[in-house]
C-alpha cells in the first residue's frame, strides 16, 4: 500500500481509502458480519482512512464501523466523518446542529476523537452560513480534542472552491470528479493545495457508474450519462476485462488527491479493490475507454442550491 500526507494535517493516509457509504447498505443489503469482515481486511491489506457519515444508511453506516473497529488500536486508523446532511432532503448546518452531531457521531462509532469531521454536501445550504457559522463551530471543537482537523465536502466544484477562498479547510472532498469520464477534479485541485489543504477523491467509479453491474436506481446522472457508462461496460465485458478494475486503476494512477475513496461492502471487494490498486494500468486500453466516453466528457448534474452549481 502507498501512503501520502493529507494536506497540513500530517496525517499519512493510504492512497487507496474505505468509503463508508456501503455499510448503510446504500448499494446493496449488508450485514455486520459482512461490515466487519471488509473492514478488517481493508486494515490487514495496510488501508488506514476510513470515512462515514450520518447519511449514509441514516446512521447505520457508522454503528457498523463503529462495531467493526471496536478494539482496534486507535493509532491504526484514520477516522473521518461529517455533519449537516441527516436524510436525502434533511440538512442543518446551524452551528448547535453539527455540534451536537459530532458528539452523537462518536458514540455511534465508539471512539473519542475524530480526525477529521466535514461539512457535508455543502451546495446545500448557503455558503455565507458555512463560512461564517458552520465551520467556525467545528473548529471550535478542536479545543475540546473531540476533532482534530476540519473539512469541507461536495459535488459541485464551484461551491467548493468558492467557500474555500472564504475558509481554506484542512481537506476538500470532491467526489465523482476524478473518474474515466470525468477529470475537472484535476483543475480545481492546485488552488486549493496552494493553501496546503488535503484534497480527497471519492466515487472514483462515480457512483457506480463506472461499475461492472451499473448505477443503482437512485443515481442522479442523466441518461446521456448512463447510457455511455453502461455501454463501456458492455464492451469491457466483450473484451474480457472489468470497467470497475480499469476506472479505479485510471483513478489512482495519476491522481491530484492525496487519496482515493472507493465504497466497499465486503472483504471480497476489498481484495479486488487493493489488488486493481497494485497493478499497473493498462493506458492503452483505458485511452480507448476515453475515446468512447469523449461524447459525455466532463458530464455532471446539479447537486444542492441552483446558486451553488
Amino acid at each position: 500500500m502507498n501512503y501520502r500526507v493529507l494536506g497540513r494535517t500530517g496525517l499519512r493516509v493510504s492512497t487507496l481509502s474505505f468509503g463508508g457509504a456501503p455499510l448503510g447498505s446504500a448499494y446493496g443489503p449488508t450485514t455486520q458480519e459482512q461490515s466487519t469482515a471488509a473492514v478488517h481486511a481493508a486494515l490487514d491489506a495496510g488501508i488506514n482512512f476510513f470515512d462515514t457519515a450520518p447519511y449514509y444508511g441514516a446512521t447505520t453506516a457508522e454503528t457498523a464501523l463503529g462495531h467493526a473497529l471496536a478494539g482496534v488500536p486507535r493509532d491504526q486508523f484514520i477516522l473521518a466523518t461529517k455533519v449537516g446532511r441527516y436524510g436525502l432532503d434533511q440538512f442543518d448546518f446551524s452551528a448547535a446542529r453539527v455540534t451536537a452531531s459530532v458528539d452523537e457521531s462518536l458514540a455511534r462509532l465508539q471512539c473519542e476523537h475524530l480526525d477529521l469531521i466535514q461539512v457535508h454536501d455543502l451546495e446545500f445550504g448557503r455558503l455565507d452560513q458555512i463560512v461564517n457559522e458552520t465551520l467556525p463551530a467545528l473548529d471550535a471543537l478542536r479545543a475540546s480534542g473531540k476533532v482534530r482537523f476540519v473539512g469541507i465536502t461536495g459535488l459541485p466544484l464551484r461551491a467548493l472552491t468558492v467557500a474555500h477562498s472564504f475558509w481554506p479547510a484542512d481537506t476538500v472532498l470532491s467526489y465523482c470528479h476524478y473518474c474515466l469520464h470525468d477529470t475537472t477534479l484535476a483543475a480545481a485541485a492546485p488552488a486549493w493545495r496552494e493553501r496546503k489543504s488535503g484534497v480527497i477523491n471519492a466515487s472514483p467509479l462515480a457512483m457506480g457508474l463506472l461499475s461492472d453491474a451499473g448505477p443503482p436506481d437512485w443515481h442522479p446522472a442523466p441518461a446521456a450519462l448512463r447510457d455511455a457508462c453502461y455501454a463501456a461496460a458492455g464492451f469491457c465485458r466483450a473484451q474480457g476485462r472489468s470497467l470497475a478494475e480499469l476506472a479505479l486503476q485510471f483513478a489512482l494512477a495519476d491522481s491530484p488527491a492525496d487519496t482515493t475513496l472507493v465504497g466497499m461492502r465486503t472483504a471480497a471487494e476489498v481484495a479486488l479493490n487493493v489488488a486493481a490498486a497494485a497493478a499497473a494500468p493498462d493506458r492503452g486500453f483505458i485511452a480507448t475507454l476515453q475515446q468512447r466516453l469523449a461524447p459525455v466528457r466532463n458530464r455532471t448534474w446539479p447537486s444542492g442550491l441552483p446558486e451553488n452549481n
